[in-house]
């Protein structure tokens, strides 16, 4: 039988013990070498199910202990689709953006509010041995003149095979992290005053880059499963004129939304009838639960109008800051743009990360960088299930790393963060999330902290915060050790 269909068997017989109660929640599973004899396959069969039944919540390994039945909570239901007022606006959120930014520094707090993986979960030792080896023989000491370092663009090339692509090392802009990547697009794409149609709520660094840019707004309804409503967009485009459409296509910050494939072709092609380039933003799409990367809206693309944006500031290194851009038609004005602005981007860490990657370390190191974050937004949402007011809403990702979270009975965001600041612990209020500065009922929660007693309770002092707020009482200071 083939080596599938033996794994399947397995999750099968399992599942199927715990849906008639010979396994129940806190039960120890036999050990991988005791079910592979009982079973009679492999012991990497039982990994591959074990693995499976991980993935979707059903277990949870124990270090040093086994794996276990998870204890199933009924989980909050998802936030309904969001509905931001019609029109362009000018972008506001910078001042309550540098607000929010700021208390989060403090190395006391229980970092929520930070959206990347915990520094324990990066390669940094493999990492700072190739540089080491790289610097020792002479190498990262010049510049690395825009388009970027071939090597790593040759990497880059092949991992888009991937994202359901087929692109060359030419086709590729190193950049300064995907944050530079999306600046250099919209910059080679509208003019001061013009409209970008944005998904909403929208990641609060891209709505700076619109006000920084004194560029407008157009929020695009969403939903947590489907992402922008293709509808809504198209209305919006028969409206008005947009210069360009910006979104992240895969695990949204902060609904952790997949726009479908057929939405992603639809979207690309609607925009590529009008002339209207796609400036697609795909920081997560690497971080997926499931079996599959999702592919990238840029697979669709036939007139070169998509500009592909990403980064290993979610994956490998944030403060290296090395990302990408693959800008089609406007490859020769984003070079310009980008030799212009920053000259080049460092060459030491795009040849350690060529290397690495070249070595085959990348994938090794992302399953064990989402079976991290997996397992922790499992955990997080039986948290929230557990602790927060009756009445509370939260999206259930199948990848990236945040849980957006819709608090009940009009709890301020706002205030809730004050109160959790006061607290010890740090999350991103709602209101950063929109031009509007909408949402003021909805906070984003991080996952990227390795789950343990401390963000457990912090979690837990959360929700009472929370309800103190509903109910009008005030919440105690907690801290946290």
């Amino acid at each position: 039988m083939h080596q599938t269909r033996l794994y399947e068997r397995v999750c099968g017989k399992l599942e199927e013990a715990m849906r008639v109660g010979a396994l129940r929640p806190g039960d120890r599973l036999p050990s991988v070498r005791r079910l592979s004899e009982r079973e009679r396959v492999s012991v990497s069969t039982v990994l591959q199910a074990y693995l499976k039944l991980e993935s979707r919540g059903l277990i949870e390994a124990r270090p040093q202990s086994g794996h276990y039945v998870r204890w199933q909570r009924p989980l909050p239901p998802e936030p309904p689709p969001t509905s931001p007022a019609p029109g362009a606006t000018p972008v506001t959120v910078s001042a309550l953006v540098a607000k929010v930014v700021d208390s989060a520094r403090d190395p006391d707090l229980v970092p929520l509010g930070c959206n990347q993986p915990d520094p324990d979960l990066f390669p940094w030792r493999r990492l700072g041995r190739i540089v080491a080896g790289i610097a020792r023989e002479g190498g990262g000491f010049s510049y690395e003149l825009p388009p970027g370092a071939r090597s790593l663009r040759r990497q880059l090339a092949r991992r888009s095979l991937d994202w359901g692509c087929t692109l060359s090392p030419e086709d590729f802009i190193v950049t300064s992290g995907a944050m530079e990547a999306v600046q250099l697009s919209l910059l080679a794409v509208a003019r001061q005053g013009d409209a970008i149609a944005i998904e909403s709520p929208a990641y609060f660094g891209s709505l700076q880059l619109i006000e920084a840019l004194g560029l407008k707004a157009v929020e695009i309804p969403s939903c947590p499963r489907q992402g922008m409503d293709l509808d809504a967009l198209e209305r919006a485009l028969k409206s008005r004129r947009i210069a360009a459409v910006l979104a992240v296509t895969n695990f949204s910050n902060p609904l952790g939304c997949v726009i479908p494939d057929a939405n992603k072709e639809r979207l690309v092609e609607m925009l590529g009838a009008r002339e209207v380039p796609l400036i697609e933003d795909d920081l997560y799409g690497d971080l997926y639960f499931g079996d599959s990367r999702p592919r990238a809206a840029k697979s669709f693309d036939r007139r070169g109008l998509v500009l592909y944006c990403s980064s290993f500031s979610k994956t490998l290194a944030p403060g290296w800051r090395v990302g990408w851009v693959v800008p089609g038609r406007y490859r020769e004005r984003v070079a310009l743009l980008k030799f212009a602005q920053t000259v080049a981007t460092a060459s030491l860490q795009q040849l350690a990360f060529a290397e690495f990657l070249a070595a085959g370390h990348y994938e090794r190191h992302l399953r064990a960088l989402r079976k991290s974050v997996a397992a922790t937004m499992r955990s997080l949402g039986d948290a929230v299930a557990a602790h927060f007011p009756a009445g509370t809403r939260a999206t259930r990702p199948e990848g990236g790393g945040v849980v957006w979270v819709e608090l009940p009975g009009g709890i301020s965001a706002l205030e809730l963060h004050d109160r959790a600041l006061a607290a010890g612990i740090a999350i991103a209020p709602g209101p950063i999330f929109s031009a509007r500065q909408d949402y003021e009922h909805c906070i984003r929660i991080s996952c990227g902290l390795v789950w343990s007693p401390r963000v457990e309770a912090a979690i837990a002092t959360l929700g009472r915060i929370a309800a103190e707020l509903r109910s009008g009482a005030e919440a105690p200071r907690v801290r946290h050790g």
